[in-house]
């Protein structure tokens, strides 16, 4: 399993170029990946293009960009850039988001997310991989160019929960990235649907980015509490719910990994035994010096899971 870094906004106090320092810090202490979730502070695409430039190995990926606020023609633009800039170390991760989001702050309508994003996969793929589309249907009529500054193929994961989702990202997508998904569900649920759906179309087997929060502390109990806090709003969130109850527990907190080195560790491996093919670490602080040692936990890690 390839151990990668996550982070999803910026501090108010951080610079940008303080934000790319992370991304060379990462690449630096051997990390097999960066990832930048796309939410209010910062472009995600933009910002790992910059990082490429000042980095030369590591993966750079996105989870997850939202479909609803980007044509795919723009976002292919965007990737294919990206790719450029980065030297074809791109991942774009794209996701529909949650009805909430797109119904009451962006003001669009979230009706059929699996065919949007079937349709929006279609077109996106289209242009990234031909620089041509010609699609009609009912929610994308599209037909035009790009050109492309990298024919570097450029590999594409999609947020894929439900099973619905799970089977489009196994026939048409590289993989999936998950948020707030413990062993259990992977193992039930994401790993055999999408990799059924993968080998039916003819598809290499797919990867199963696995993002969750993590803590290396010796006070699970204050961890679980910041935990609960920080996360508490993922719990109401219907397909995040969804999850929980198929893991079987109430909280987010349940399914971050906390502990003192040697449980992080088996929880690392239980994630990997569960079929996940790449950890990215969304590490919180839990005082104490949690972040510090999260991260040289993680980093002899690399490479051995």
């Amino acid at each position: 399993m390839r151990i990668g870094t996550m982070t999803s906004t910026m501090t108010p106090e951080a610079t940008l170029d303080a934000q790319i320092q992370q991304v060379v810090d990462a690449e630096d202490d051997g990390f097999d990946s960066y990832w930048m979730a796309q939410i209010s502070s910062i472009d995600a695409l933009t910002f790992l293009a910059l990082a490429g430039q000042r980095t030369n190995r590591i993966e750079l990926g996105t989870a997850v960009v939202p479909t609803y606020p980007r044509h795919p023609t723009m976002l292919a633009l965007q990737a294919v850039t990206a790719q450029a800039a980065t030297n074809g170390r791109l991942v774009l991760g794209i996701g529909v988001s949650h009805k909430p989001v797109v119904e009451d702050r962006w003001g669009m309508d979230f009706k059929a997310p699996v065919r949007h994003m079937e349709q929006y996969l279609t077109v996106l793929r289209s242009l990234l991989d031909t620089g041509k589309v010609d699609y009609d249907g009912d929610m994308f009529r599209v037909s035009g160019e790009i050109q492309r500054v990298t024919t570097d193929p450029v590999s594409v994961c999609i947020a894929a929960l439900a099973p619905r989702m799970l089977r489009l990202a196994g026939e048409k997508a590289d993989g999936t990235v998950t948020w707030m998904v413990g062993p259990k569900t992977l193992e039930t649920h994401i790993v055999p649907r999408i990799t059924e759906a993968a080998r039916e179309a003819g598809r290499t087997a797919p990867r199963v980015c696995v993002a969750v929060p993590i803590c290396v502390t010796d006070d699970r109990r204050g961890a679980m509490e910041a935990a609960a806090a920080t996360f508490r709003n993922y719990r109401t969130l219907p397909s995040y719910r969804r999850m929980l109850d198929i893991e079987g527990v109430e909280s987010p907190a349940e399914v971050a990994i906390i502990g003192a080195e040697a449980e992080v560790e088996d929880q690392l491996r239980s994630l990997a035994d569960a079929g996940a093919t790449d950890f990215l670490a969304h590490s919180f602080d839990a005082g104490d010096g949690s972040t510090e040692r999260t991260r040289e936990l993680l980093k002899s890690l690399v490479g051995r899971i």
